[in-house]
């Protein structure tokens, strides 16, 4: 008999995370959920325990935990409910973990996610800013204690899956051209936006950002995609993961969202993984892998209907956010990249509190770089001051908006 492939889900009160447990749900014979960790969505973390029964939950307060306890006690649900700042150590522990799914927005994913890295468990990864922020020093990390990361982003997953296997343990330690690749493209929607004048932009509101005309996803990923700095940091992870120079990665605006990306050989061949644009197909490969899954759990592509597929090169005038990330990227400096995701999480968090406009989310973007000059991090704490001082200079940047 198979063993149960088990699982901790960090975040799994997000987009990411209840598409994780839809496919358990599907598949309770195939999948265990150990633990979830999610933020301060009681109710919905409440019912998931209920139904899942997982041995340990996380909340990220106190508060929030106590309250989660006494309604699993009245369900007479088991789960073990974790607070205090070795909450995570506890979960690393567990041996019989299989996958962490790290689906927690934002830098709040990357110290759990660490944990797991080094405790040298498989991470399926979708909580980009692991990455981007800490750039080589992450996949160091991962290589040092034996970790695995399976990227479930969905464009460097099309890469990914694209890859030959072998390469699939040596994620940003490889060298393409030795197979044949030279060159990368990721496709990007061009947002909700795509079609609207520069001068259109300022009055932009929050539900409009986040009413994304293809992928349904979480609020702050939905600005980053309408600013399109999301694209710029699957540049970032495009680099590192698949260890290739800033000049061998294209970024095309693809509005049909059917072509995920591309890989450019050296014979001038070009390899184009398509799918219908929805996150499920991302995640249950890497649920699956390195098996693949039934085609009963999503939706089939049909070619008939398609009638056109478009690729444009992105307007860097509507989308500065982009050309700002792109900028920082080549300049070699991790300190500023790790500056500009903190700057970009508190910009997009005041936009959606309606503290600012959102073209004003890449002035705050600007001024943050501008105003900080850190030095070099070596480690992983280092990112994470960085990552601190960073959002401390955001945070007076967005009060001398309003």
């Amino acid at each position: 008999m198979q063993k149960m492939i088990q699982i901790v889900v960090l975040g799994s009160t997000g987009s990411i995370g209840k598409i994780v447990l839809s496919i358990v749900r599907k598949y309770p014979r195939k999948f265990k959920i150990i633990a979830l960790v999610a933020n301060n969505n009681v109710q919905l973390i409440s019912e998931q325990c209920i139904e899942f029964s997982p041995k340990y939950v996380i909340l990220s307060n106190e508060r929030s935990s106590k309250i989660l306890n006494e309604i699993l006690k009245n369900n007479q649900c088991p789960t073990k409910v974790l607070f205090g700042k070795n909450k995570f150590e506890e979960l690393s522990n567990i041996n019989s973990v299989n996958y962490i799914v790290s689906a927690i927005t934002g830098i709040d994913g990357l110290i759990p996610t660490i944990k797991f890295v080094r405790k040298g468990r498989k991470i399926l990864l979708a909580n980009k800013e692991s990455l981007i922020s800490c750039g080589k020093l992450f996949l160091e990390e991962v290589k040092k204690y034996e970790s695995q990361i399976l990227p479930i982003d969905s464009e460097i997953n099309a890469i990914f899956r694209m890859l030959p296997k072998d390469f699939h343990s040596n994620l940003g330690f490889f060298n393409l051209e030795k197979i044949g690749i030279n060159k990368i493209t990721l496709t990007g929607s061009g947002g909700p936006f795509l079609t609207l004048s520069n001068s259109q932009l300022d009055s932009i509101t929050p539900e409009e950002a986040c009413r994304h005309p293809k992928w349904k996803m979480g609020k702050k990923i939905s600005v980053d995609s309408a600013t399109m700095i999301n694209k710029g940091f699957e540049y970032i992870e495009a680099k590192y993961f698949f260890n290739i120079d800033f000049d061998q990665i294209e970024i095309l605006i693809h509005p049909q969202s059917v072509v995920h990306a591309m890989i450019h050989c050296i014979d001038g061949s070009v390899i184009a993984k398509l799918g219908v644009p929805k996150m499920i197909t991302a995640i249950s490969y890497g649920m699956f892998y390195p098996s693949q899954c039934d085609k009963s759990i999503q939706e089939t592509l049909d070619l008939k209907k398609i009638h056109s597929l478009t690729f444009l090169k992105p307007n860097y005038e509507k989308y500065p956010c982009l050309k700002l990330v792109m900028e920082v990227c080549q300049s070699g400096r991790q300190s500023k990249v790790t500056a500009l995701n903190a700057a970009n999480e508190i910009a997009v968090s005041a936009f959606l509190s309606r503290k600012i406009k959102f073209t004003d989310i890449f002035k705050i973007n600007s001024e943050v770089l501008e105003r900080s000059n850190f030095q070099e991090p070596k480690t992983i704490e280092e990112i994470v001051d960085i990552d601190f001082e960073s959002r401390k200079i955001a945070i007076q940047q967005v009060k001398s908006y309003h």
